[in-house]
């Protein structure tokens, strides 16, 4: 296995890895994980990591490019995502104050640092290229 393929490969194993890593603690009492934050949004990832393996398996390098790719624009939006609804998921409380009290109890657990690393080490995988190999000078014609 070249090492761009296995830097592909440990990126989009740590996407998966990930996707089951506490990402939310909701008022300090349980861990939410992507599965239990967005079961569907969840399974698309999870989708997505797969195939780039299978794309790594049978060495298409476009396809793991465009899986990397898509699997780093699926963490951005799920992370903009998160942020919008626990923004806007306390609108129906009366008090304001009460309102940002309830939205400073959702905190950012460590699983979105691997969430964040996995498709940005499958995408410099694709993007690692081998060295092109140069033909050796024949002594006879060093001069």
């Amino acid at each position: 296995m070249r090492l761009s393929s296995f830097i592909s490969f440990v990126g989009f194993v740590m996407l998966i890895a990930a996707s089951y890593c506490p990402l939310f603690r909701p008022l300090h009492i349980v861990n939410w994980n992507m599965y239990k934050a967005n079961m569907p949004y969840g399974v698309v990832v999870l989708i997505v990591a797969v195939i780039g393996i299978i794309g790594i398996v049978f060495m298409q390098p476009k396809l793991v490019r465009l899986t990397a790719w898509i699997s780093l624009a699926l963490v951005v939006l799920f992370y903009v995502l998160s942020l919008l609804k626990i923004h806007y998921s306390f609108n129906f409380i009366p008090f304001h104050a009460f309102e940002k009290f309830m939205e400073r109890q959702i905190k950012f657990k460590w699983g979105w640092w691997l969430l964040i690393a996995g498709p940005v080490l499958a995408l410099l995988g694709t993007i690692y290229q081998r060295p092109v190999y140069k033909k050796p000078i024949p002594l006879n014609e060093i001069e």
